[in-house]
């Protein structure tokens, strides 16, 4: 009736933890069925009443309700193949694949060879089925003759552990919250991306994010503490590494990843990521993104008590998990705030103390923080120890390498600009990126890119990360990365990120073949104040030397925050700048100001608030010289315009009208229609012999601004009068 290609196994994978399918280890079939999907009806209603199914309709060919019924039909393989076995009692779930024609089959196994051979047995038993035979029996005395092979050997958790997962973020929380154990006095271990470490020492390098990585962290000598990054790709590929978790955590999904595995929309991903959710024990904690719905959801299938987090206080998902007698941990008037089912609010620490939020500007670190503080409140940590944690955990590349690292590069005309690293791996990544870089450049100043991603990604994504990086930052480069191409050739990953990039109408970018060679060329284009943002991966190492090696200094919590107040355009000092200028003593206002410069002498700021307060006084000429000193060290705006305004106010004053008439003219060229310009500038023209010019300015600018009836009624009169006065 047909070919032999008309059924396939194309793989039969062991699963040896809790996976997609069951909490206990399986065994995963993918068979190939296009025989099935385009058999004729009525052959295949003939084998339904020889199998017993009276009532199953196969369908039309090609169509989705021939693949549910086939679907069927290999689940009656299995359990049929399984009892003409032996076995009496067995899981079984039966999934589509990734097209028509395929489905996937899985069952418990509780010997690995043997589970094996059930697996390979299904080929021949449908295809039989399909050309009117029946090897059911035959197939099942074969697989009971298989030598039965290992037990499951899953590891049993004998201390303490949390599983971490989601699209973003995984890492910090991992690594945060191991530094939190290390801080309550627990030799912790945790497997990440990045290997296997042990009280914050390397044990072994590499992509330990799957059950290598447990058994890594497990196994350690004396090991109290066990946080362990669970990544898709394990869940998948031989499911999770331990049996049980006392904390689960999901941070967030999105799109990443799709395409592979059988993994093909977000939804099918968030149903992987909650794996670790549902081998969570009883008494355990359960933490989950209550602002993502798909993470949210998973609350459903759990069996522990539920621990939302959410930056927004008032999100329904705290409400919904208080109301389940769960806890909440929230951003409450700025501080990292647990909820109680009817206690008062439980405020850890200030956001602004937290240095991974980087002064409260980085709202997905900010989540990972919350996620972080939840878990090791969860696994029972002392509070003092998790506040602690909080406080020192700096996002620096020694205890979160890779992860929004920020250095001052300065160079020798005192000139700084702020050099970002960060994986930025996926469009919610370089949006955080983007978020923080222009949270960090000061006023006027620009963001530069070096744009690189894995050859993993799907073209629609490289598209959308072209696309964002365009409309996002001032000036792009494609920065590679040759070690992570994964099939495809750094032109065809190129041409999709320039396809995004001319979407958003950047025409041109330039290329260089490593992540390490785009910063190179990224930094000397940048001016004092500007950001470069590096998404980095495979070259971490190669570009924190390269820094080094520049004088580049990793910024601490105090270096941050002074950058995030200085890009809002005012200084760490603000408040207290505002206290002077409440004085009513001159001499006061200039003995602070004076301090504050000395203590800091290139700090332009201070040097225009000195040449204020000298102004204030009265002492004109003193000021002159001050303001000249800010504006020569680099003085930004908006305080660089008006100390140009403020030193020819103060020219005029001392005899220089025709010095101060030129600088307001300048003045009056980049600002047309500056009310205060226009006026100051009338003045020092009256005072070099201009009054007829001045007055018609004046007038000029009063019609531009006034729009009561008489102004509307004799504007044209005004106007003309106006240019009379110019041409006397």
């Amino acid at each position: 009736m047909t070919s032999d290609s008309a059924v396939s196994v194309t793989e039969v994978r062991v699963l040896e933890g809790p996976n997609l399918y069951f909490t206990k280890p399986a065994i995963k079939v993918t068979l190939d069925l296009p025989g099935y999907l385009g058999a004729d009806e009525a052959d295949l209603l003939s084998l339904t009443r020889r199998l017993g199914m009276p009532g199953a309709r196969p369908g039309a060919p090609g169509t989705q309700a021939r693949q549910r019924f086939t679907m069927r039909l290999v689940e009656r393989a299995v359990r049929l193949t399984a009892a003409a076995s032996g076995t009496t009692r067995l899981g079984v779930r039966v999934r589509p694949g990734s097209s028509p024609e395929q489905v996937v089959a899985a069952f418990v196994w509780r010997r690995r060879t043997r589970g094996r051979a059930l697996g390979h047995a299904l080929g021949p038993v449908l295809q039989a089925w399909l050309e009117g035979g029946d090897v059911v029996d035959e197939q099942g005395r074969e697989v009971s003759r298989t030598e039965p092979g290992d037990r499951p050997s899953v590891l049993k958790p004998q201390v303490p552990v949390a599983s971490v997962t989601g699209t973003n973020g995984k890492t910090t929380t991992t690594r945060l919250l191991g530094h939190i154990g290390i801080t309550a006095g627990l030799r912790t271990g945790w497997s990440s991306t990045d290997g296997i470490v042990v009280q914050g020492e390397l044990v072994e390098g590499g992509d330990y994010s799957g059950p290598a990585g447990a058994r890594g962290v497990l196994s350690a000598p004396g090991i109290e503490l066990g946080i362990l990054e669970t990544a898709r790709g394990g869940m998948l590929l031989r499911g999770m590494g331990v049996s049980r978790n006392d904390v689960s955590v999901v941070t967030n999904v999105s799109a990443d990843h799709l395409g592979m595995q059988g993994i093909d929309t977000v939804d099918q991903l968030a149903e992987v990521k909650a794996i670790i959710t549902k081998v969570t024990k009883a008494t355990g904690w359960v933490v989950l993104n209550g602002e993502d719905p798909r993470v949210w959801a998973m609350r459903t299938t759990i069996k522990a008590r539920p621990w939302v987090f959410a930056l927004d206080p008032d999100a329904p998902a705290i409400r919904q998990s208080l109301d389940v007698g769960g806890r909440a941990i929230t951003v409450l008037d700025g501080d990292v705030t647990v909820l109680r089912p009817g206690a008062d609010p439980d405020r850890l620490v200030s956001i602004l103390d937290v240095p991974a939020t980087l002064s409260g500007l980085s709202v997905h670190n900010i989540a990972n923080v919350l996620a972080g503080a939840a878990a090791a409140l969860g696994l029972g940590l002392p509070r003092e120890a998790v506040v602690e944690g909080l406080r020192t955990f700096v996002p620096d590349d020694r205890l979160n390498p890779g992860r929004m690292n920020t250095y001052t590069l300065r160079r020798e005309d005192g000139s700084a600009i702020t050099v970002i690293v960060d994986l930025a791996h996926n469009e919610a990544g370089l949006e955080a990126l983007m978020d923080v870089a222009h949270g960090l450049k000061q006023p006027g100043a620009q963001v530069h890119l070096g744009l690189g991603l894995a050859g993993d990604r799907t073209d629609d994504l490289l598209e959308s990360m072209g696309e964002i990086a365009g409309l996002r930052a001032d000036r792009v480069v494609a920065a590679h990365k040759e070690h992570y191409l994964r099939g495809r050739t750094m032109e065809e990953l190129e041409s999709h990120l320039r396809a995004g990039l001319a979407r958003a109408g950047v025409a041109e970018i330039e290329s260089y073949e490593t992540e390490l060679d785009g910063l190179k060329a990224l930094v000397p284009g940048a001016t004092d104040g500007d950001v470069v943002a590096l998404m980095c991966h495979s070259e971490r190492a190669q570009v924190a030397a390269w820094l080094a090696e520049q004088g580049a200094t990793a910024d601490g919590p105090d270096g941050i925050r002074r950058k995030v107040v200085a890009a809002r355009g005012e200084h760490e000092l603000e408040q207290q700048i505002a206290e002077v200028w409440a004085l009513d003593d001159d001499a006061e206002r200039i003995a602070v100001t004076q301090r504050w410069l000395a203590e800091r002498p290139r700090d332009p700021r201070l040097a225009f608030e000195h040449a204020s307060a000298l102004d204030a006084a009265g002492q004109e000429s003193e000021a002159i010289e001050a303001y000249r000193a800010a504006l020569a060290a680099g003085l930004r705006e908006p305080h660089r315009h008006r100390a140009r305004i403020q030193l020819a106010s103060s020219l005029r004053v001392t005899g220089q009208a025709d010095t101060a008439y030129d600088l307001l003219g300048e003045l009056a060229d980049e600002r047309p229609g500056n009310v205060a310009v226009q006026a100051f500038r009338a003045l020092a023209a009256a005072d070099t012999g201009r009054a007829d010019g001045a007055i018609a300015d004046l007038v000029d600018l009063l019609l531009q601004h006034a729009g009561d009836e008489d102004t509307q009624a004799y504007s044209g009169a005004l106007s003309r009068y106006a240019a009379q006065l110019r041409e006397r």
